[in-house]
């Protein structure tokens, strides 16, 4: 019997996603493949995939590198050569079926990935401007590419990669869909994911990597944003400049009182990438100089 499913492999990371798993495996019925890879979850995240008919993979995260989706790309036994990489959080609409379809029976038009554009909900609303457009590439044959890597060390902020970005070999277009992106469900997930990516963020900044991989990135708009992250590294008033960033630059204003708790927290947020910045640095400079510190010498 011929399958009618989309002939794509969908990568579903996880842990403890019980909340917003149904929600996107229900977005993705469609699909000829899913894996949900997990990383140790103690909620019901596992036994919800497997009763939707999703492959559940466990990851096991050793502090540093690869990271989950990395691993993913590398490691499944993929039945197709295109992948779309979704998060729990992310809800793709209807039209993707189709649109996926149409696409893949013509191998992809020749390009090797697409972008998406993702539509961010904050305190029960679409934010219409702050953070729109936010392109990702998430579509791709999975052979042709990798997420880059922009820090060395271990940051404590997860084992899934969140600001890097897929670098393809080969030539990227965009699709007409879009997803919806609930992943910031309350003030609280904001602040507890944040205080994790503001760990990276810090990192980061004392490696001075964000250089790295900027002119294999298919996107003009994901250089431009990463230039002027880049550049504001050595401004004063950061938090500052992020909050004016989203709430004029972006457009946030005309999000309402949505848009500008938003900003204010983004202005939060990179105020302890600063600080941390900073302790991080502290931290160095006391372990060389405990280092050089003459051993003392007893009789």
């Amino acid at each position: 019997m011929v399958s009618t499913k989309v002939p794509v492999s969908i990568i579903i990371p996880i842990r403890n996603e019980a909340a917003n798993l149904p929600r996107c495996l229900a977005s993705v019925r469609w699909a000829d493949e899913v894996f949900v890879v997990d990383s140790q979850s103690t909620d019901e995240s596992c036994a919800i995939a497997e009763r939707a008919g999703a492959q559940v993979v466990q990851f096991h995260f050793n502090g540093t590198w690869p990271k989950k989706k990395n691993w993913a790309l590398e490691h499944l036994p993929f039945r197709h050569e295109w992948v779309l990489i979704l998060d729990a959080d992310e809800v793709l609409p209807p039209s993707t079926e189709g649109e996926l379809r149409a696409l893949l029976a013509r191998d992809g038009d020749g390009l090797a990935g697409f972008w998406i554009n993702r539509r961010f909900m904050f305190m029960g609303q679409w934010l219409k401007h702050a953070y729109y457009p936010n392109w990702n590439l998430r579509l791709l044959k999975h052979r042709l590419g990798r997420y880059e890597r922009l820090v060395q060390g271990p940051t404590a902020s997860g084992d899934n990669e969140v600001h890097e970005h897929i670098i393809v070999r080969g030539e990227t277009g965009r699709l007409a869909c879009e997803m919806d992106h609930y992943a910031f469900p309350s003030i609280d997930v904001f602040i507890e994911k944040h205080n994790r990516y503001s760990n990276w963020e810090a990192r980061l900044e004392v490696e001075g990597w964000f250089a790295a991989g900027d002119q294999t990135l298919q996107s003009g708009r994901v250089r431009l944003r990463r230039s002027l992250k880049r550049f504001a590294r050595h401004l004063p008033f950061r938090p500052t400049l992020r909050f004016f960033y989203v709430y004029l630059w972006q457009g946030g204003f005309l999000d309402g009182r949505a848009g500008y708790i938003f900003a204010r927290l983004h202005a939060t947020y990179e105020f302890l990438a600063v600080a941390k910045a900073i302790e991080l640095r502290a931290q160095a400079t006391r372990a060389r100089a405990t280092a050089e510190r003459p051993a003392r010498v007893t009789t």
